[in-house]
């Protein structure tokens, strides 16, 4: 409701990772449901949003620098796609395409490549990256109502702080530099795709969290929205 509605949708989620930038470019996406230990209902969700082939393809000719390759086959939607999406757009209607995770790349390139990608936004398409800015699986507290780690809570406000003032190069080279970052951030890909909306956002935005908070006492469920 705080959104007006895309004519399309590309994700960069945490749960693609790959060697190589690739696309998905069939007509159907399947829905993936690639976790485990949850209740029955989640594996029977399905998100049937179709695919969008000519954008894919457009991507992939208008971004010659890195090659970005088609994946016609093998992935779909994974969860942290449709997690999402079902719940912003639970009609399935708006054609998806899913951005992999580079996984041999560094900080730097996801950013750039999040640049890349803001052209657009000035056809109707929604960029979203699905992932934590604190995720720390090892560290995570099943007692209910379950404070947050002072570490988690100190990194969030980081994010936050540098967001408002768009240093953005601080979360290119400094998020893991202090104690807090490297708590927070274990591994890259659930941090990565923030990379890339911040990369697509423009001067003129204005940004919103319209979700904050902490879960389980490690993980940040802060989103950030950019929009003019």
């Amino acid at each position: 409701k705080l959104l007006p509605k895309p004519d399309a949708i590309v994700v960069i989620s945490a749960h693609w990772e790959t060697q190589g930038t690739w696309i998905t470019g069939m007509q159907h996406p399947r829905t993936i449901h690639d976790f485990y230990g949850f209740p029955e209902n989640l594996f029977q969700m399905q998100y049937p949003a179709p695919g969008h082939t000519e954008l894919s393809q457009q991507i992939i000719q208008d971004i010659s620098k890195p090659i970005i390759q088609p994946d016609n086959h093998a992935w779909g939607l994974d969860h942290g796609a449709w997690s999402v999406l079902c719940r912003m757009y639970p009609k399935a209607n708006i054609p998806v395409v899913q951005l992999s995770l580079d996984m041999s790349q560094n900080a730097t390139y996801h950013f750039e490549l999040g640049k890349k990608l803001r052209f657009l936004r000035n056809q109707g398409v929604l960029i979203v990256g699905s992932g934590n800015v604190v995720h720390n699986l090892g560290k995570i507290s099943w007692k209910p109502n379950a404070p947050a780690y002072d570490w988690a809570l100190e990194f969030d406000h980081w994010v936050e702080k540098n967001a408002i003032e768009r240093n953005f190069q601080a979360f290119v080279h400094e998020a893991t530099k202090s104690e807090a970052g490297k708590l927070s951030i274990p591994t890259t890909e659930h941090y990565d795709p923030l990379l890339y909306i911040l990369g697509a956002s423009t001067e003129s935005d204005t940004l919103t969290f319209d979700i904050t908070g902490m879960q389980n006492a490690s993980i940040s469920m802060r989103s950030l929205r950019f929009g003019t």
